[in-house]
Formats: C-alpha cells, structure tokens, sequence
C-alpha cells in the first residue's frame, strides 16, 4: 500500500511538468512564472516536512498517511480548476503539503516492521513506487490529457488516491509490541533534543545539497528536451526511460547495502559505501547538453537518475539507522526538509539560468552536489547500529 501511495504521489507532482507546455501557453506562464509555481509547492512541501512528521509521531502511520494521501489527492483534482498563475499556485501549494506526509510515514512504519539489514530494501521497494510513478506518468498523463484536456489528467489522477483510502484503512495495523524490530513505546522527544543531534544537522544539508539533482531532472528535463533539442509534447513520453533507471536505483541500492551488512559490515557503513559509489557517477550530469545525439544524453541522465536515486535510498536508510524510532517520524521531516529547500533554491536559479542564459550551466551545477555531500557524511560510517 506503500508502495501504491508513492506511485500515486509522483504522477501527481509530475503531471504538471509533463503538461508544462499545454498548460504555460492556456494559463499564459513564462518560465519564470512555471519556476514560481514549483516553487510554491516546494515551499509548502518544506513546510509539511517540519510538522508533518510531527503529527505521525502522535497520531501514528495509520491515521496520518490516510489524512495526507487524501489531501494531496484532492488538490490535485482542483488544479484541473485553475485559470491563473494565482490559482495554479494556490493549489500546487496545497498540494505540497500533503505530499510531504508520504515521506514522514512511511519511514515510520519501515522502522517499526524490519531489522536494520532489511531496512534499505524496503525503503528501496517503496521509493520504487515514486520513480515508478515519475516513470508511468508521462505516458498516462498525455494519454489523459490527448483524451480529455489537460484538466482530464488531474481529475483522474487525484481520484485514483481517493479510491486508494478505502483498502489502507481496511489493511494497516500498527506492529504488534512483541515485533522485535520494537522497542518500548517512549514519548517523542522534544525538537530541542531533536535539533541537538549533529547527525541531524549532517543528514539534512546533505539532502539540502542533493535532492535538487532529483527535483532537476523531475521538474525540468522534459521542459529541457523540448526547448533545447525541440520535442514535441507527445514525444516526451520518451522521458520514461530516465525514471526507469531511477527504479532500478532504488532498488540496486538498498539490495547492495543489505548484501554488505549481511557480510557483518555495519549498516551505515554498508549505507556510504553504496553511496560513495553514486557519487563517482553523478558528475555525468555534464554531459547531458555536448552528447549530439538525443539517446546518449538520455543515456547519461539515466545513469545520473540511477546513482541518485540509489543514494537516496542509502541515505534514507541512514536515517533509520542513527535516530532513535520514538521520534523518527519527526526528524525525518526535518531531514527531509532540507530536500525542499535545496528544491527551492535550484528552481529559482534554474528558472533564471534557462530565461537569461542556457541550460548547460544546470547540468554542471548538478554534477558537484553529491561528491560534496559525501565529504560532510563520511564520518558517520561508524555510527548506528551493529549488523542485525
């Protein structure tokens, strides 16, 4: 059900970019308005980390994941109603904060049912659903809207997370207290000793610093490959091949770190290990923009989407591995919302690179993050927990 949920969350986010071109020229949005747009989302999934996690840590996996994927699912819907930058942001906005709660709970509920050696691969299962998602949706999203309008494609997609509520509420139960993976239930603790940990501080630049590779690649490759190499909007559908890499990174890289803690290497040692050789691959993002032909730079970037989204996972999973569960919830979303600040940050200076410049500089600027990142995570290889 995870794993359906994150599904249904990327086709959502993504359908916007996908239908950017339809969308900016019926709504009258220059790339600097679409930046502002995404923006507006990222700001509120920033927002939605911070207390999202919160409201998980108190009300639980079950109660919080259906009150997020409700939400989002409705906002989704009511994009189809927008007639202006103004309502388009209002709703992408809304549509941001319940997003976010996916990536509180479902850290939670990994915690609570598998040991640590596990851990990585269901994370990877559950992030497949995302890249699976990014990965469909491009050829759902113009068949709904080649159907019905663009407006078709948000209504349809929003209902499918609605029709999803019924069998979560009918099949999720908490783990039960004699689950090994549980230790006794403890109040979550406070954000100043949440805020006090440096592994904290640490987790959360590193998302801040990397996860703009990821929101690049989701919110402007195919608005890239139409105004740079000029593809139609129907050709983009050639777009699902980078987010199938992406499947295939999530799950390559929670596999490999379970197959090294397996060989009683500590997990987040087996964690950047895996995730040192993702950064070794990320830097050819920069060669993206000089491949002349079309299918090697798509080629590039699938290796660039696979090494980040199998960093993702690793790193996700070194969260779980480091922070106690009474309060994971919690500091997962404030780990977390440095992804969306890094999110925020790359669109505005993206939007102003394309608009006054090209998008060659991006691709560069994506290929740095992930070797710096690495340099700030390296010493807590010998932290966390033993091989379990």
């Amino acid at each position: 059900m995870i794993f359906g949920a994150s599904v249904l969350n990327y086709v959502d986010r993504q359908a916007l970019s996908i239908l950017a071109p339809t969308i900016q020229g019926n709504l009258k949005l220059d790339d600097e308005g679409y930046a502002l747009i995404v923006n507006l989302f990222l700001v509120a999934y920033t927002l939605s980390y911070l207390f999202s996690g919160r409201i998980v840590d108190r009300l639980g996996v079950r109660a919080s994941f259906a009150f997020f994927v409700g939400w989002w699912s409705v906002a989704n819907v009511l994009t189809a109603f927008a007639r202006s930058l103004g309502s388009l942001g209002a709703f992408r906005f809304m549509l941001g904060l319940g997003e976010a709660g996916n990536w509180t709970a479902a850290p939670k509920a990994v915690a609570g049912w598998f040991a640590p050696r596990e851990r990585g691969f269901a994370i990877g299962l559950y992030t497949l659903g995302a890249s699976l998602g990014a990965t469909v949706a491009p050829l759902l999203v113009v068949k709904l809207a080649g159907w019905g309008g663009w407006q078709a494609a948000f209504v349809a997609t929003g209902a499918l997370g609605l029709l999803w509520l019924g069998p979560w509420l009918w099949l999720y139960r908490s783990p039960p207290a004699t689950t090994p993976t549980i230790s006794a239930p403890a109040k979550a603790e406070s954000w100043r000793t949440v805020l006090a940990r440096r592994e904290v501080w640490l987790l959360m630049l590193a998302r801040l610093l990397t996860d703009p590779v990821w929101y690049f690649y989701q919110f402007w490759f195919a608005k890239y490959l139409h105004d740079a190499r000029g593809l139609s909007q129907s050709a983009l559908t050639v777009t699902w091949v980078i987010f199938l890499a992406a499947d295939l990174g999530t799950l390559g890289g929670g596999w490999f770190s379970g197959l090294l803690i397996q060989r009683n290497l500590a997990p987040a040692a087996s964690r950047l290990r895996i995730m040192l050789g993702c950064a070794c691959l990320v830097p050819l993002s920069v060669l993206v923009p000089h491949a002349a032909a079309l299918p090697l730079a798509l080629a590039c970037g699938m290796v660039v989407v696979f090494a980040h989204l199998a960093w993702l996972t690793n790193l996700s999973a070194l969260v779980l591995d480091l922070i106690p569960q009474r309060s994971l919830a919690t500091t997962f979303g404030i780990v977390a919302a440095g992804s969306s600040v890094g999110g925020i940050a790359m669109n505005w200076g993206v939007g102003r690179l394309v608009t006054n410049f090209s998008y060659t500089p991006a691709f560069a600027i994506m290929a740095c993050l992930h070797p710096l990142a690495l340099a700030l995570l390296w010493p807590l290889r010998r932290k966390g927990e033993p091989a379990s």
